[in-house]
């Protein structure tokens, strides 16, 4: 019974349309110190309705975790085969 308290509570937090930033910093997996810089700098997006307390959208959250993608070694020869072959000069 407390193992499906606990799947359905994790369900239910998913619902829920914004984040603390307690929760935010467990979802992200860093610190509340980080994730106070990165507020402070504007790196992430978040909101303040009240101009004190944070919270954040877990899909904002999702966009900033996934920037910066990097290619892997075959995406990379792929993109330097195809500038090659379109800017060999005869």
């Amino acid at each position: 019974m407390e193992h499906i308290q606990q799947v359905l509570q994790k369900y239910l937090e998913k619902l829920k349309p914004a984040l603390s930033l307690t929760e935010a910093c467990e979802y992200c997996g860093i610190s509340k110190s980080s994730m106070y810089k990165h507020t402070s700098n504007n790196n992430i997006p978040f909101y303040k309705p009240e101009g004190k307390l944070i919270f954040f959208k877990r899909q904002d959250l999702d966009e900033w975790m996934l920037r910066n993608r990097q290619s892997t070694n075959e995406e990379m020869e792929s993109i330097a085969s195809s500038f090659t072959l379109k800017n060999k000069k005869f």
